[in-house]
């Protein structure tokens, strides 16, 4: 087969139409594909380029003037069929250098169809996200009307009840209502946030204030579970900052309430450093540190994804919807920074972010009139590892060392103090913590564990009081 007659067959089997003209526009040649697609009689001699490209070509001076443009960029024209029909093509056209035009033409007609399914599926998006966005702040307007009228009555009744068992009823309540709330506001901000409706609201505040407002948040709920609570601000950051305050500290509060739920031994550390100064903005790096359970290396990737939570074992023992972490994400994101987590299962996890915020006028004067560059402050907190090391929880956590021990006795009297007290939710924690420091127990151990957990959950003081002496004796022998 000679060379010409392999091109020839080449070019017919192309997909592109090719057509060629001579300088008066007489077409002279069609691949295979261009006569399939315009069905014109090949044996015709009067079939010019101008009934092909009516819309471009009119006579020979414009395939001239076309090529200019056509042979660098492709055109988007009408192609049209021998009845006369049309369907939109890329075109270009080429010299041949000896008076002829060599024309290719790409049919767009799928693409032009794809083109706007997609517009179509966006505009279908965009209106079923309003419907959603609607629908949500409808339905969360619908649930915190009722659960705020709960709430309402459930503290005039605090002020004139006096029984104790009733005042703990009381209190679930409130806890019930406010848990309630926090999963509408989280609802609604994350229906802003997937909208693009979502505001920084930017003004000067007290820092340090900030700080103490948080850790006054927790640090009840944090000793009520025996946990110790540290937390450390660096003096290179000035007393008053620009940003926004109240998502700096719905951020916060989100990570400590997970450090809080997550741990129920050792301790938790929230450290504040500034990372970078470029002018009057600041960089802030946080971090927040617990001895919890903490997260495998393949569930990591899910933390900040909406309504995802390790596993459905977690939203079932420690509530939440799995919006948290995202919205802490997304809001990070908003100023300017990113979040991340380290953590090892079974030893703790450690959250950190930084974001971008200004220093007023004021306190960028006296931050640079006081400035001693031989001081800088130093991180106490390296590593995730080194934090669990310094606080002895591989010790605590291994079951039958002295530090095990300890902490199981003082779980067990925490847990059966609860129970006398009539409280059930907080006796419940001890009896998950209790578990979790025996994992590694004899079976004899793990089962008096398991029997006194049923027991609590159970709410019964007889059975929970004889299995705890049970496992007592098991534990002195």
């Amino acid at each position: 087969m000679e060379q010409k007659e392999i091109i020839a067959k080449s070019i017919d089997q192309i997909c592109d139409m090719i057509l060629a003209c001579d300088q008066t526009g007489r077409i002279i040649y069609m691949n295979e594909t261009a006569q399939k697609q315009l069905e014109y009689p090949v044996s015709d001699p009067s079939i010019s380029i101008f009934d092909i490209f009516p819309g471009i070509f009119t006579e020979a001076k414009d395939l001239a003037e076309t090529r200019q443009k056509a042979e660098v960029d492709r055109l988007p024209v009408d192609i049209y069929r021998y009845n006369r029909t049309c369907f939109p093509v890329w075109m270009r056209l080429l010299d041949t250098g000896n008076a002829d035009y060599i024309c290719i033409a790409h049919d767009r007609t799928k693409e032009i169809y794809l083109t706007r399914k997609v517009d179509q599926v966006g505009e279908e998006a965009k209106a079923a996200a309003k419907v959603k966005s609607e629908f949500v702040a409808n339905i969360t307007h619908e649930l915190r009307t009722p659960v705020n009228g709960i709430l309402g009555n459930i503290m005039s009744l605090r002020e004139i009840e006096e029984d104790s068992k009733k005042l703990q009823i009381i209190s679930l309540v409130e806890r019930g209502c406010a848990d309630m709330n926090a999963i509408i506001n989280n609802i609604l901000d994350f229906s802003k946030l997937e909208a693009g409706k979502f505001t920084l609201e930017q003004r000067e505040f007290d820092f340090r204030s900030m700080m103490e407002y948080v850790k006054a948040n927790h640090k009840n709920k944090i000793a009520e579970k025996g946990l110790q609570f540290s937390m450390s601000i660096s003096p290179e950051i000035p007393e008053h900052i620009i940003g926004d305050e109240l998502r700096i500290v719905q951020v916060l509060n989100n990570l400590l309430s997970n450090a809080c739920k997550f741990t129920s031994v050792g301790r938790i550390a929230v450290e504040v450093v500034k990372t970078s100064q470029i002018h009057n903005r600041m960089e802030l790096f946080f971090l927040v540190i617990d001895t919890g359970i903490g997260i495998s290396k393949e569930d990591q990737d899910k933390l900040f994804q909406s309504f995802s939570q390790v596993d459905a074992s977690i939203s079932r023992r420690y509530g939440g919807t799995g919006l948290g972490l995202n919205i802490c994400k997304q809001l990070v994101e908003l100023m300017d920074g990113s979040i991340h987590v380290e953590s090892t299962q079974g030893q703790g996890s450690m959250f950190s972010f930084q974001i971008w915020v200004e220093t007023p006028q004021s306190e960028l004067q006296t931050s640079r009139s006081l400035q001693d560059p031989t001081t800088k402050y130093v991180s106490s907190i390296h590593s995730l590892a080194e934090f669990t090391a310094e606080n002895g929880m591989d010790h605590v956590r291994k079951y039958g060392t002295q530090e095990n021990r300890e902490e199981l006795k003082r779980d067990l009297n925490k847990l059966i103090l609860s129970v006398e007290m009539d409280n059930w939710v907080k006796a419940e924690e001890f009896a998950a913590t209790v578990r979790e420091l025996t994992m590694d127990a004899p079976q004899e151990v793990k089962s008096g564990v398991l029997r006194l957990k049923m027991a609590v959950q159970k709410q019964n003081y007889d059975t929970v009081n004889t299995y705890y002496q049970a496992l007592k004796e098991i534990l002195k022998n």
